[in-house]
């Protein structure tokens, strides 16, 4: 069933590599742009308040796919901004980060604003009152509490961001979702044991986050 795997023609094990590295860049990348993000959603300054709030609307409600091609045709084929990348690969690995960050950002957002929702606000108060800054709130009382009372929705988040890096595709990244779509064209025949082996892989990469941030949910609960 898998006999054309033994060719040597296809880099299965690179393409995952590709997508893992995708997964992870775009994680850390979400993780702060939603960060901030959440930090202007819940700014008393007016004007970040009302931009973060226009972003996260806008850019969540825009397909993945069109946010990703944008990033490629907006910057690169129209700006010539390449990110560094020294070729057409590299480059649109690099866009692919970019748009992904871009987009999950803002579920990350959401998940730290639900987070922040379940602190107290009487805390918040109580460190104003003591007269620590908005930054300082933040930072030392809110968002610990946060991040903890969020690490399920934020689970979520990333199980679905590993998934959604099949969208760089669109662009050229060497990633898996390229490669599958290049071995359904020359192995009509074993259309079965391709899929098979992808959702494997995903598999394989999806499910031991959710198992690691499933049990830090558990380990790290606030106990109200």
């Amino acid at each position: 069933m898998f006999d054309f795997l033994d060719s040597g023609q296809y880099d299965l094990l690179g393409a995952f590599w590709v997508t893992a590295q995708l997964a992870l860049y775009s994680a850390i990348g979400s993780l702060v742009w939603g960060t901030v993000l959440t930090a202007m959603r819940v700014s008393p300054v007016p004007l970040m308040r009302g931009f973060g709030t226009a972003y996260v609307n806008v850019v969540r409600n825009t397909p993945l796919t069109v946010v990703v091609v944008a990033c490629s045709f907006v910057l690169d084929q129209t700006l010539a901004i390449t990110l560094g990348g020294e070729d057409f690969k590299e480059t649109g690995f690099r866009l692919a980060v970019l748009g992904l960050t871009a987009y999950t950002g803002t579920f990350v957002c959401e998940a730290l604003r639900s987070g922040i929702n379940t602190v107290p606000a009487g805390q918040a108060e109580a460190a104003r009152a003591l007269g620590m800054s908005f930054t300082q709130v933040l930072t030392v009382i809110v968002l610990p509490q946060a991040f903890r009372a969020a690490i399920t929705p934020l689970a979520n988040v990333l199980i679905a961001l590993t998934k959604n890096t099949t969208v760089a595709a669109a662009i050229g990244a060497a990633e898996a979702a390229l490669l599958m779509r290049e071995m359904i064209e020359n192995e009509a025949q074993a259309l079965f044991a391709v899929f098979a082996l992808f959702a494997f892989g995903f598999i394989v990469l999806t499910l031991p986050t959710g198992l690691l941030l499933g049990w830090a949910a558990k380990r790290l609960a606030v106990k109200r």
